[in-house]
């Protein structure tokens, strides 16, 4: 759809011009055709980065005002054409051609600079109500929480709310892992491709592909900073590094490992619990457990009873940047 409409605008740019003055010459037309062409470029990505950062009601002001700007445009051009100048001047339908964008770019600009004092828009979304900047909200995913994927899981039980949005720069970094000769790092790849293919799938998870990169910044997490600035969203990710790097810039981050921790159930001093020890610990006599969300249990003196599940008791829980510890001791013994 976001293609159709690209190629709509383009098409419009270029085909009015033309057949506006197609009646005083080909030659003209070619040139007036030619010149809406290259103007609709810069138009064409404008319009996008509106689209992006702007509130409803800006964005029905600024079509508005387009669609009235290129109307008095046609006017102008209508009154120009009367006065026959193409006779005497050959650059006529340039001027005719850069006048239809700029006076209906000018007209546009105006409406949306003034659209909070134009009380038709009060008709259609009030100054004030829940359709201003706060009503789209942006999650853009970077790689690691794509290849992570947990972030699935999370949409599918509904408290992820808003857009998700996935640039093309992540994906092209996506491809590249897996591709990679490396065969962990071409797993990981290819299974963040399968988790972004089933969030595509899945209708109850919106999902947008964004085209807009910066070319004159070459890492993928100083990317996803300046998009998540430009569109006002927040940044997903998993990575600690970028995750302090968008707090310093000022972008919101949501991390999955922390919803994760502050997920994991509070266990305290005293409770009982039940764990397998599975391995040596690094300490003498010491044995290490997991429970079922991988919080690490350090049993003392439970070296002997490796490979075998016990009662436990816990003394202690250590909170650290990596996650949390918890240090116990075999229930029988605690209690003699």
């Amino acid at each position: 759809m976001i293609l159709f409409l690209r190629l709509l605008f383009i098409v419009l740019s270029t085909a009015v011009p033309a057949l506006f003055l197609i009646s005083s010459s080909a030659i003209h037309a070619i040139i007036a055709g030619s010149a809406g062409f290259i103007l609709s470029i810069p138009f064409l990505i404008l319009m996008e980065y509106v689209s992006h950062t702007c509130s409803t009601r800006t964005l029905i002001s600024a079509i508005t005002g387009l669609l009235t700007g290129f109307s008095i445009s046609l006017l102008v051009i209508n009154g120009l054409s009367m006065l026959n100048l193409e006779e005497y001047f050959t650059f006529i339908p340039f001027v005719k051609t850069i006048l239809y964008h700029i006076i209906g770019f000018f007209i546009m600009m105006v409406i949306v600079i003034n659209n909070e004092e134009i009380s038709f828009f009060d008709k259609i979304i009030p100054a004030g109500s829940g359709e201003d900047d706060g009503a789209i909200s942006y999650k853009i995913l970077d790689t690691s929480v794509i290849i992570d994927g947990r972030i699935a899981d999370i949409c599918d039980t509904g408290f992820l709310e808003g857009i998700l949005v996935i640039p093309n720069f992540v994906l092209n970094e996506l491809q590249m892992i897996a591709d990679s000769a490396d065969s962990i790092k071409r797993n990981r790849g290819r299974r963040g491709l399968d988790i972004l293919n089933k969030m595509q799938k899945d209708h109850s998870i919106k999902v947008k592909i964004s085209d807009m990169d910066f070319y004159d910044i070459n890492e993928v997490d100083a990317k996803l900073v300046k998009l998540a600035k430009v569109m006002k969203a927040k940044v997903v990710t998993n990575d600690f590094n970028l995750n302090k790097v968008a707090e310093f810039h000022g972008v919101s981050v949501l991390n999955i490992n922390q919803l994760s921790n502050s997920l994991k159930p509070i266990v305290l001093p005293g409770e009982q619990m039940h764990v397998a020890l599975i391995k040596e610990g690094k300490d003498q006599n010491q044995a290490i457990g997991y429970l079922d969300d991988g919080t690490m249990i350090v049993v003392e003196n439970g070296r002997r009873h490796m490979n075998e599940e016990v009662d436990v008791l816990v003394t202690s829980v250590l909170q650290t940047t990596a996650g949390r510890m918890i240090f116990a001791r075999i229930k029988d013994e605690s209690e003699q």
